[in-house]
């Protein structure tokens, strides 16, 4: 399979865990949901989106599926990294299910970052994908 290809899929599994996560935590955390907060969702997740589909070819579409991976490999390391958030996810109903997206998450945002980064070295050294 060419390994662009592979960036676009894996992006898109990406933003798809992605909306699934963040959905999650504003049903767990409903004080915070708010018309705002789902505005700055859904332009994040469009911009990644516009990336993935439509500059998919090109430098800019690269570089914005970099940031999103990087940004979904962060979900897990935000959502664990404090004492109590092994134990907050634990706790929650859907704890399994939880889990299983920040696992997700955490390797497709790798995978897709790796893939990212050596398209864009591709790209600057001219070759193709």
């Amino acid at each position: 399979m060419k390994q662009s290809t592979l960036l676009t899929v894996t992006s898109l599994l990406t933003i798809l865990f992605l909306t699934i996560h963040l959905t999650s935590d504003f049903l767990h955390d409903a004080g915070e949901l708010s018309l705002q907060l789902v505005l700055i969702a859904a332009l994040i997740l469009t911009v990644l989106l516009w990336g993935t589909l439509l500059l998919a070819e090109r430098r800019t579409g690269h570089v914005i599926m970099l940031l999103g991976s990087l940004f979904a490999l962060g979900m897990p390391v935000i959502h664990l990294k404090r004492a109590t958030g092994v134990a907050d996810a634990l706790a929650r109903p859907d704890a399994f299910f939880f889990v299983w997206i920040l696992l997700a998450l955490g390797v497709t945002g790798l995978f897709a970052a790796v893939i990212s980064v050596r398209g864009l070295l591709n790209l600057q050294r001219g070759r193709p994908r």
